[in-house]
């Protein structure tokens, strides 16, 4: 069984092959393709589930298909990526964002609330809060998540949190060093050697092909009595390699630091935040762009009345940009990639269609996956209620785009979900 898809007044594809048809910028790097159409089929043997695209090209061309549905002259593109969420948590933290609206700075101390709240709930609790958090995400486009611990800092947590986080994306962080719990403010040392043994252990104890967790991270912020240093964060992230997890690095947020510069040295797949840079870490971003994606985080910095990123320096440098969300109860509890591309856009200096480029291919990449919509790729679909893709960041706040189930209606099965 086969679906056409048409009625697309604008298909981003991501896709170099449409993109060299443009002398426009913008729709050379998305390779868009107008009044477009696009054929999925079934699922493929990767055992997702998702179906296959079949066939992408302009509407006067389409083949047949079983069935076909049309979207209304609205823009088709490829699912948001968000590679960078804390959505396994218990609590809430909006008294905090309002002390930082009168001029409360932010040092990280707030996340040990998280912790006691997230420590306290019950497995079912935290499942229901992170699916209810994934469907607000997909509600918006979001068809891809990165879910990290750093709520739990126990083995038993840490573990649990991770197990949870599995059951609905595939891409799981270890941020047990995420901050120094209170029980080891006065044992640093104790909890790094926690987090890279039996923490470790724990997640590897069946294998690496059986860890809920895929990826390490660390808050690598020296300006933050609760977070960890450079060497700390050395210590951690040889650790997770040494083990086979692959790299992610916190760095850079509330000042000059060494996150960045050790994320390129050690390549990681993605440092994320990099607020604060020095030429000689936009330096070694440029140099690392084929291992190394500057994941940026808008909506942390309108959270916390912090500096924007400036990511037209990095673009024009050539560093590897993305976008993520960094969904978290305390510094941005907002999983809208939308809202971040509205932000990058008229804060950070990209253009609109850098900044869905960066949410979607780019923060794909970073995740080892490639977000195009092309023949034999996974069908992950995202519907704008608006001809073009200028519309996410032109019409900003409102629920233009969502993500597209482009399932096949069975004979006798009614209609398929939207």
């Amino acid at each position: 069984m086969s679906l056409l898809l048409t009625g697309i007044a604008e298909l981003v594809t991501n896709d170099p092959v449409w993109g060299e048809q443009h002398t426009d910028p913008g729709d050379r790097l998305l390779g868009v393709i107008r009044d477009a159409a696009l054929v999925v089929g079934g699922p493929g043997p990767d055992g997702t589930g998702l179906p296959l695209i079949e066939w992408v090209g302009p509407a006067s061309e389409a083949p047949d298909a079983d069935q076909r549905r049309h979207l209304g002259g609205r823009a088709l593109i490829p699912g948001f990526v968000d590679s960078h969420t804390h959505l396994v948590f218990a609590g809430d933290r909006s008294a905090e964002f309002a002390a930082r609206m009168t001029g409360r700075p932010y040092d990280g101390g707030g996340i040990a609330v998280s912790v006691a709240a997230t420590r306290a709930a019950t497995d079912d609790e935290l499942r229901t809060l992170v699916a209810a958090r994934v469907a607000e995400a997909r509600a918006q486009g979001t068809t891809t998540v990165e879910i990290k611990s750093g709520y739990g800092l126990t083995v038993e947590d840490e573990l649990r949190s991770l197990r949870i986080a599995r059951e609905l994306t595939p891409h799981t962080t270890f941020l047990g060093a995420h901050v120094v719990p209170p029980e080891y403010a006065d044992r640093r040392g104790d909890y790094v050697d926690l987090v890279t043994g039996p923490m470790l252990d724990a997640l590897l104890a069946d294998g690496r092909d059986a860890s809920p967790a895929a990826y390490i991270d660390v808050f690598c912020e020296p300006h933050s009595p609760h977070a960890f240093d450079g060497d700390e964060a050395r210590a951690v992230l040889e650790a997770g390699r040494a083990r086979g997890l692959g790299l992610r690095v916190h760095g850079n947020q509330l000042g000059p630091g060494p996150g960045v510069q050790l994320a390129c040295e050690l390549r990681a797949a993605s440092v994320d935040h990099c607020t604060y840079l020095s030429d000689a870490d936009v330096d070694a971003l440029a140099a690392a762009r084929g291992t190394t994606v500057a994941t940026l985080l808008p909506g942390v910095e309108f959270s916390t009345r912090s500096p924007y990123p400036d990511a037209r320096r990095l673009i024009d440098a050539g560093v590897a940009v993305a976008l993520a969300s960094d969904c978290n109860p305390g510094t941005c509890y907002s999983s809208s990639i939308p809202f971040a591309i509205a932000l990058a856009v008229r804060e950070m200096g990209m253009t609109p269609a850098e900044a869905l480029h960066a949410a979607t291919a780019v923060s794909g990449r970073s995740l080892g996956l490639d977000r195009r919509l092309a023949v034999g790729e996974p069908a992950e679909l995202a519907v704008v209620h608006g001809p073009s893709h200028l519309h996410l960041s032109y019409r900003a706040g409102v629920p233009l785009v969502r993500a597209l189930e482009p399932r096949v209606r069975r004979p006798g099965c009614g209609p398929s979900r939207r």
